[in-house]
């Protein structure tokens, strides 16, 4: 012992002999008419001085009513001196061994993680009821509650336990109404118990109950007694002495002990629904003294209480199945801590491989609890469960579950904020994407073509659901590239461009944004080629937007150019003809070093279109453009010269329109030069000639028409041509050729 003071009591003819005494008395005789002074002192000279006192005290003084007490007060320092004191009625906890605590799973599940694989506890079922019903160590080696009797120096006392057990019979035999009786009876029980004499000890304690049944020690004592019979498998003794402590109620030190014992002992006798009765009373006493079922971590404490969880789900495996904890519920009464109770006993099932009965237990809570905290984690866990399984067509349909009741536009959510359950969030999500390239993967499959529309339905139903659930998401374009992918495959081409679209605009910057923008292109193109009627007229007008809008946003993609070139085809073939020549000079402008078919194609589209818009110049330019692009032995080439040769031709029409017949009849013959293959030569020489005659300018008209004769004898104007040079003639005074 290493207190400081101790408390002894000591008769005055002990004080006499302190050197601080003045008054001293002298005689035996004077001794037995002195009253001994019972009262605490504070002492500082041991254990040993004090029990030397305690002795010459019944030695030399007569026997009063103090002497029991003097007697109870020996004994105890002889106890004291052997075994530290004895029993202040406070429990001791076992200590937990590493392995007391919940599984793996339950702990992840209850961090709202999904646990991968079943827990692998070192404890079996047997091992874990021989430890948790142990009696070592329950009760605490303390101080008596009325005296402190603690030692300076530690010097032992030479007087034995069995000197104080026979002082305590001694004092039973001759004070049998001394008030303190049930201390002794109380004290020497625990002494019996400490030299290893329990059976001596039962004996002290069924006097002890059954004379002193209100004692202050009566509650320690029942547990006491039951500790014996427990460990004897006596178990109606024990049921009985334990709840004896039960029915004394929380003031007692050893109430919630006694719940516990009870429940085991009524356990062992295959009274498993008492048990639990038991077993919950001490959960319920663990609520009223503030314990947070959620937070294991009072090292003191959580032990038993995950002990308790655990003798629980025994007791509930065997009573019956998954359903028999509901039932337990239903007619008992529903706890707060329920949700421990089922996840306990689920993650019992899932140690022992009872994968299904795991899942069921989960699934039964989350149906009678929609909207408790712990709903999704345990819908979660079942995910877990049937990976762990190996069942992946119940890992499918509990992902829909669970994607189903906790959307983010589910009725769970008017309950809890999502932003304070990122866990259950983040799950959705992945469950979300799961359940998607599921069904999309089993959509692609050739095996299961029969199934390809239902398959279709599900995959877009969940990408759909993300879309909604998850706008503003780093994974969002990817999961919308996805469905418009799916879409594209089942040949759903205006809706896939849609999407595509939506992907490559709708989002931030994203890596796949310029992909999803060509795929929009190539969606409208193929819906394009199955369009009819006033259908066709606007899905080529969506082609256009689409494209223009391509390369607007992704100039430098690979295929920026041709969908560009395609894009001013449309725009001609609309008679949009402004938009179509901008966006084909756009092609040529910007696109350079493009395939010389391609940018053919673009100033084709510059010259028809300039042509249609009277813009005569402009198209003559093309066309210019477009034949020096066009291979001699190309099989159009001869188109672009009539091309060209229409642009100057119309130009002349112009010229003649205004009655500039001098610009006219240049056009006109400037075709000989430009495009001397042209289809319409010979008939724009025939028109130089006439613009030349309204400009009386007889000389070069009749060179010009005697030159369309000569070159075109068989042209059918030439006739006319021959008449007007007889005109020309004599107009200009040549009548000797008219």
């Amino acid at each position: 012992m290493n207190a400081k003071w101790l408390l002894v009591l000591f008769a005055p003819i002990v004080l006499a002999s302190c050197a601080t005494r003045t008054t001293q008395v002298g005689t035996l005789a004077e001794l037995s008419v002195a009253e001994p002074d019972l009262d605490d002192v504070q002492l500082e000279d041991g254990l040993e001085r004090a029990a030397q006192s305690y002795r010459r005290y019944l030695e030399e003084t007569s026997e009063s009513e103090r002497t029991p007490e003097a007697m109870r007060r020996l004994a105890d320092l002889q106890i004291e001196q052997a075994y530290g004191v004895l029993g202040t009625g406070t429990p001791l906890e076992m200590a937990a061994p590493e392995m007391a605590r919940p599984s793996a799973a339950i702990e992840t599940a209850r961090a709202h993680k999904p646990a991968a694989a079943p827990a692998n506890p070192d404890e079996t079922d047997l091992e874990f009821e021989a430890r948790a019903t142990g009696r070592d160590e329950f009760l605490e080696r303390s101080e008596v509650p009325d005296d402190d009797l603690l030692s300076v120096d530690g010097e032992p006392i030479p007087v034995g336990p069995r000197e104080a057990i026979a002082t305590y019979q001694e004092i039973l035999e001759k004070y049998p109404n001394y008030e303190r009786n049930d201390r002794v009876l109380y004290q020497m029980s625990r002494a019996y118990d400490e030299i290893g004499e329990p059976d001596q000890a039962m004996e002290v304690m069924n006097r002890f109950v059954s004379e002193h049944p209100y004692s202050r020690y009566a509650d320690e004592v029942h547990f006491r007694r039951g500790e014996y019979y427990f460990v004897r498998k006596k178990w109606l003794d024990a049921e009985a002495a334990y709840s004896s402590v039960s029915r004394i109620g929380s003031t007692s030190s050893f109430y919630e002990l006694a719940l516990y014992k009870l429940g085991w002992t009524l356990y062992k006798q295959f009274l498993y629904e008492e048990a639990l009765h038991q077993f919950m009373a001490v959960l319920d006493y663990q609520l009223t003294v503030g314990y947070d079922f959620d937070q294991l971590d009072e090292e003191d404490e959580e032990h038993r209480v995950i002990d308790t969880f655990r003798v629980v789900s025994l007791s509930f495996s065997n009573l019956g199945g998954p359903e028999v904890i509901d039932d337990y519920f239903s007619v008992f009464g529903h706890r707060t801590y329920a949700d421990n109770v089922y996840s306990n006993l689920a993650e019992f099932y899932f140690e022992k491989l009872r994968y299904d009965d795991a899942a069921s237990v989960y699934k039964s809570f989350i149906k009678l609890n929609p909207f408790h905290a712990a709903a999704p984690h345990f819908s979660m866990r079942v995910v877990d469960v049937y990976d762990a399984a190996g069942f992946p067509l119940l890992v499918v349909e509990s992902k829909k579950e669970f994607a189903t009741r906790y959307a983010v536009d589910s009725n769970y959510w008017n309950y809890f904020d999502p932003a304070e359950s990122p866990d259950v969030i983040g799950f959705l999500k992945t469950n979300l994407t799961d359940l998607a390239g599921h069904y999309h993967s089993l959509y692609q499959a050739e095996a299961l073509a029969d199934d390809r529309a239902e398959n279709f339905g599900e995959a877009s139903r969940w990408y759909r659901q993300f879309l909604t659930s998850f706008p503003a998401d780093g994974d969002t374009p990817g999961v919308n590239y996805r469905l418009a992918d799916l879409l594209l495959e089942n040949e759903d081409f205006s809706v896939a461009a849609v999407e595509y679209e939506r992907t490559a605009y709708g989002y931030e910057a994203h890596e796949q944004a310029p992909a999803a923008g060509y795929a929009a292109v190539f969606a409208y193109r193929q819906e394009l080629e199955l369009a009819t009627g006033a259908r066709q007229r606007e899905v080529k007008q969506a082609t256009v937007e689409s494209s223009l809008r391509f390369v607007d946003a992704f100039p430098d993609h690979e295929e920026a150019a041709v969908v560009l070139g395609a894009a001013a085809d449309d725009l001609y073939a609309m008679k949009d003809f402004p938009l179509a020549i901008e966006s084909a000079r756009k092609l040529i402008a910007n696109y350079p070093e493009s395939e010389s078919g391609l940018l053919r194609a673009a100033w084709a589209v510059v010259a028809h279109s300039s042509i249609d818009i009277v813009e005569y110049a402009d198209a003559e330019f093309a066309y210019s453009n477009l034949l020096a692009l066009t291979p001699d032995d190309d099989a159009a080439r001869q188109g672009v010269v009539d091309g060209l040769a229409a642009a100057i031709y119309k130009q002349a029409e112009q010229a003649n329109l205004v009655e500039d017949y001098r610009a006219a009849a240049d056009h006109f013959l400037r075709i000989k030069s430009v495009a001397p293959d042209s289809t319409i030569r010979s008939a724009a020489e025939y028109d130089a000639g006439a613009a030349l005659m309204r400009l009386e300018d007889w000389s070069a008209a009749a060179g010009v028409l005697e030159e369309f004769r000569s070159t075109h004898p068989d042209h059918e104007l030439s006739t006319d041509a021959t008449k007007q040079l007889a005109y020309i003639y004599r107009e200009d005074g040549q009548t000797k050729r008219s």
